[in-house]
């Protein structure tokens, strides 16, 4: 039933590709909802609305703040590569950017590598005669013949949306500005992206492909957000509305509609966030986040408190020049599918059950073997009802994994699970290596937060393959992105490229450039008195090619001071070379909260925890011992702050279950937390 009428309070709905998590919280009281629904694939704003409608009563809706959202739209939209027909106008000479790319290979050992497809097919991107130098000046005047046969052209194949992105054009955009005109003059009313509002960077490839990639998701992310808004509203909602960036932060609806390039990767941020604030509160050291949900699985690397943040991304292969959260994600979840390979081996993903038909067990007419129904027949999961009414049936999990076993030359469907298990976490560890290993940390060094429905039944299983000997379990962990998405704040970034030799007379000279990004800033959102503004620049030694993110000081021998240690820091060893600036980035962060230390709190939810009616225990598979033994089954709600449980157990909660094996001993944190530390040698 949905819950109380709090005033002012504050809804966060993460939109995944099994389940749509729901937290509301209310400040004043820090009462707390919980709500957890299948997804709907074909209409996710549907599912956010009837989760919405399934937890918080009409009089709660009304008189909420904040509805903050996280979602995949625009990600799918470029992995389905289902979006506007996009016609692209470029630099007279550079009709092929788009397949040139940088001349290199993505992996130079793959012999079957391919580049991947462009969104804009050849015939569609079309050459106009005009150029701007690198220092804005106009070496060519723009030719209005070429773009208004190209408004033809786009008129005859059906074009949706136009991306324009001429050489130099973030030195000087007149060009682009006067391309627009005239393609709106003739006649063409579909989108419109203008590289130099997208990106405002130099390297001609990138900024051409993220401004393809903005016109390409447009409609369809528009569309998303005007049809969720306008729910909202019919349901009474009177609040500001959000949706986070890939970035992290939050854009508001019609600022994300203008720029959804920024919410490619809205959805995983989110968890990011909430396991930054859980390492405040908790006083941890790196923690590794582990997001196990039901298509995919997302980790980061949280060191020294914060998340790492780059502005330059790629998805599908294709490079996006925006702020980017340093979050990896594989197709591996709790619905990824297994199967057999052409050489007998076992796979596992990354296609998935996803919400509908879902794994096996679920009896929604799936039949294929998932991890889910692994975890289900092992005992990981104990049968009955969880969330969005889905009871769990070992029995189907069994029927979809008996089949694997002969062809993989097993003794049953058991051991086919205990083998999904083990291969599922083995391509986890190895995601986690690329972001810990891979960049000279030692995951041993580092605490694993385990959350996403699936994430505290694999913790245990997953932690052993990189001998991590500690693993947290927040609260309400299945519905961490959710809680991640009530404590961001509204943020806002402008960058331009402009070359500047570090000095004091340079940063003087680069003060009315600053003072044009924050005006670039001030025409999106009317400024708010608590914004604060941080200067960030790009640098590098003169000579190199790739630079450092450093926050920008006033005086020159600071700045050289810090980038240096950066630079040291990264790099062991710095250079007695001369320093420029190359980009100048401006990002402004507006609080969406007052409570800026507002904590999760114990809370009902709707969902069901995985239960028997008619035992406490269960006899499930132990991955540390090699056997089956008895499991008790336990309610977390019932551990209170200081307790402790060891090992084998199972622990239910509306939102997730933990599978805590023998060998391993619980703690409950003042928060809430769950804290797992391994207490006897991991015999699996």
């Amino acid at each position: 039933m949905p819950g109380p009428a709090p005033t002012g309070i504050r809804i966060g709905v993460d939109v995944g590709g099994t389940f749509t998590d729901l937290i509301a919280h209310e400040p004043s009281t820090g009462a707390v909802v919980v709500g957890k629904q299948l997804t709907s694939p074909a209409r996710p704003d549907e599912g956010v609305l009837e989760a919405i409608a399934q937890s918080l009563s009409a009089d709660a809706l009304t008189g909420a703040q904040t509805f903050v959202h996280g979602t995949t739209v625009g990600l799918n939209a470029l992995l389905e590569r289902r979006g506007a027909t996009v016609g692209l106008l470029v630099t007279e000479g550079f009709r092929d950017v788009l397949e040139l790319r940088r001349g290199d290979r993505d992996d130079p050992y793959d012999l079957f590598w391919r580049a991947p497809e462009p969104l804009v097919p050849r015939h569609l991107r079309l050459p106009v005669a005009e150029r701007v130098r690198a220092d804005g000046s106009i070496h060519m005047a723009l030719r209005e013949e070429h773009v208004l046969a190209a408004a033809r052209t786009f008129t005859a194949e059906g074009v949706d949306a136009v991306a324009i992105a001429f050489m130099n054009a973030y030195a000087n955009p007149e060009h682009e500005r006067e391309a627009e005109r005239l393609l709106r003059e003739a006649g063409f009313d579909g989108d419109i992206s203008l590289s130099h509002r997208v990106s405002g960077e130099y390297r001609e490839y990138e900024r051409t492909c993220t401004t393809v990639i903005d016109a390409f998701v447009r409609r369809r992310m528009g569309g998303y957000l005007d049809r969720l808004a306008g729910g909202l509203t019919d349901r009474g909602f009177g609040g500001g509305a959000f949706i986070t960036r890939s970035g992290g932060g939050a854009l508001s609806f019609p600022e994300a509609t203008d720029r959804p390039f920024e919410t490619i990767m809205s959805g995983p941020v989110a968890g990011v966030a909430a396991v930054t604030e859980l390492v405040r509160l908790l006083q941890l050291g790196d923690v590794i986040a582990a997001d196990v949900g039901g298509t995919s699985f997302d980790t980061c690397l949280v060191a020294d408190g914060r998340a790492p943040v780059l502005y330059e991304g790629s998805i599908i292969g294709l490079p996006l020049q925006t702020p980017w959260v340093d979050v990896r994600s594989i197709g591996a979840g709790g619905g990824s599918i297994a199967s057999v390979d052409a050489g007998g081996l076992l796979r596992v993903g990354p296609r998935s059950a996803g919400a509908r038909p879902g794994p096996a067990c679920y009896g929604h007419g799936g039949t294929e073997p998932t991890v889910t129904d692994a975890a289900v027949l092992l005992g990981m999961l104990p049968p009955g009802p969880i969330a969005g009414d889905v009871v769990l049936d070992p029995d189907l999990a069994r029927a979809a994994l008996a089949p694997l076993a002969a062809p993989l030359g097993f003794a049953d469907a058991e051991e086919v699970a205990r083998g999904v298990i083990r291969v599922a976490c083995a391509h986890m560890a190895d995601a986690i290596r690329s972001i810990t290993v891979e960049s000279g940390r030692d995951p041993r060094d580092a605490a694993m937060v385990a959350f996403g429905g699936a994430g505290p039944v694999l913790a245990t299983v997953m932690a052993h393959e990189l001998d991590i000997t500690t693993i947290v379990v927040p609260p309400h962990a299945g519905n961490l992105s959710a809680w991640g998405l009530l404590g961001v704040d509204l943020a806002q970034t402008s960058s331009r490229t402009r070359l500047t030799r570090l000095s004091d007379q340079g940063l003087q000279d680069a003060q009315p450039l600053i003072a044009e990004l924050i005006e670039e800033l001030d025409a999106r959102a009317t400024p708010d008195p608590r914004r604060q503004i941080e200067v960030h620049v790009d640098m590098r030694y003169v000579g190199q090619e790739h630079t450092l993110t450093i926050v920008l000081d006033d005086e020159a021998d600071a700045v050289r001071t810090r980038f240096s240690e950066e630079y040291r820091r990264a790099f062991g060893a710095v250079l007695d070379e001369e320093l420029e600036i190359v980009t100048y980035r401006v990002i402004a962060t507006t609080p969406l909260r007052d409570d800026a230390n507002a904590r999760m709190a114990a809370g009902d939810g709707d969902a069901t925890a995985p239960s028997d009616a008619t035992n406490n225990a269960i006899d499930a598979w132990s991955f540390t011992k090699g056997e089956r033994t008895t499991f008790p089954i336990k309610a977390r709600a019932a551990l209170a702050p200081g307790d402790t449980l060891a090992g084998p157990a199972i622990l239910t909660e509306p939102t997730t279950t933990t599978y805590l094996d023998a060998g391993h001993v619980a703690t409950v944190h003042a928060t809430g937390a769950l804290v797992i530390t391994v207490t006897a040698g991991d015999q699996a």
